[in-house]
């Protein structure tokens, strides 16, 4: 547990970052987590407004067992399906959460406070399927402070805009490409355009557009270290932070031009540049990397909780580290594919992965669940 004097001692380049405009959200939850009054506590003393989940987020959680004993009796006393119990165990502990955060929410006009769910990695490649989830899971978990995480395939983005015209607050996430961010970024604007026609009040309806970081350097420097020359290697390191900083351009751009102004006008609210997968991977480079250098107004940071220590303890938050960096972005790209790695070839390959990793994730949890289901004396279907 995190003391008030620990908080006060530690916390300082947390407020730092929060000063600057940067949200921090939690990226785990667990029912452990909430019932302990770890969350709150997170909320109060390390300036956490938000939690983010996805399907290894939760396989992990529950495929512990940790707090879920009693539920799951319940669920197979019931005779539910596996894939009924998976859902009324995750929207649950996010309705809880929903709840430890609408403080924030209420305090922050809806802007945090926010809990994602994502819809069942299953239907990333099916729109219709998609949007029937997440209508579903918004009544399933019946707070305004829930967001609906869709992934940026191509069939996900008409699944946004339609999600977006009904009012339902979405955080799109597995976003790798430049080119994808803007068609999430129009997908958008379409669906807040379609609220509109819809008669919904625009202020009620908001969106992140989650960015991965950290998985762009992994492949990327895979491939540089195979190279091995010394141009190469001095490229590690470099090609994530320049994929970010030049997706906060394109934001600024799309939401400072005309289409936006009339949306603006009517109180719509930005979609927020979500930097997503922060924690390092590579242990030569400092474990606050994709925090120190990804500072920007107007974005959010979801953590692991590693990386939120981290950063509480030694992160150096030394002002805006994003926007006077793009020519700078744009020559360490040019670089990479100078040597002849793909950036196209590349960010397909990290979607491509990020699904199946989500899936693979939702089915070990399917599989957890099933075998806990059976061991109380019903089969699961």
């Amino acid at each position: 547990m995190i003391t008030v004097t620990e908080a006060t001692a530690t916390a300082g380049a947390l407020k730092r970052l929060s000063d600057e405009g940067v949200s921090i959200w939690l990226d785990d939850l667990s029912r452990k987590r909430i019932e302990s009054g770890n969350l709150a506590e997170l909320v109060a003393t390390r300036h956490v407004v938000g939690v983010t989940t996805n399907p290894s987020i939760f396989q992990a959680a529950i495929g512990s067992g940790a707090g879920y004993e009693e539920q799951l009796t319940d669920l197979a006393t019931r005779g539910v399906t596996v894939d009924e119990a998976v859902r009324m165990m995750t929207t649950a502990d996010v309705r809880a959460a929903a709840d430890v955060l609408r403080p924030v929410f209420d305090a922050t006009g809806g802007r945090d406070g926010r809990v994602s769910i994502e819809v069942d990695p299953r239907l990333a490649h099916h729109t219709a399927a998609t949007i029937a989830e997440a209508k579903q899971l918004a009544w399933l978990v019946d707070r305004p402070n829930v967001m609906i995480k869709i992934p940026a395939t191509k069939a996900g983005l008409p699944a946004i805009t339609e999600v977006i015209g009904l009012g339902i607050s979405v955080n799109v996430t597995l976003i790798f490409s430049l080119e994808r961010y803007r068609e999430v970024m129009d997908a958008y604007l379409a669906g807040l355009e379609k609220a509109a026609k819809n008669g919904l009040d625009l202020s009620t309806i908001h969106s992140v557009a989650s960015f991965f970081v950290s998985r762009v350097d992994s492949e990327i420097d895979k491939r540089l270290t195979v190279l091995g020359t010394e141009q190469a290697l001095a490229l590690k390191g470099r090609a994530a932070l320049a994929n970010a900083r030049l997706a906060y351009q394109a934001y600024e751009e799309v939401f400072g031009g005309e289409r936006w102004t009339s949306l603006g006008g009517a109180r719509a609210n930005k979609q927020r540049p979500l930097w997503a997968s922060t924690g390092v991977k590579d242990p030569s480079y400092k474990d606050t990397l994709y925090v120190d250098d990804l500072v920007a107004p107007g974005t959010v940071n979801t953590m692991p909780e590693a990386t939120l220590n981290a950063t509480a303890d030694h992160g150096r938050i030394t002002g805006d580290t994003v926007t006077g960096g793009y020519a700078q972005a744009r020559a360490d790209l040019a670089a990479v594919e100078a040597l002849g790695i793909s950036y196209d070839e590349v960010v397909q390959q990290l979607e491509d992965e990020g699904v199946a990793k989500f899936e693979a994730a939702w089915q070990d949890l399917l599989d957890a669940v099933t075998k806990s289901l059976n061991s109380k004396g019903v089969d699961a279907e």
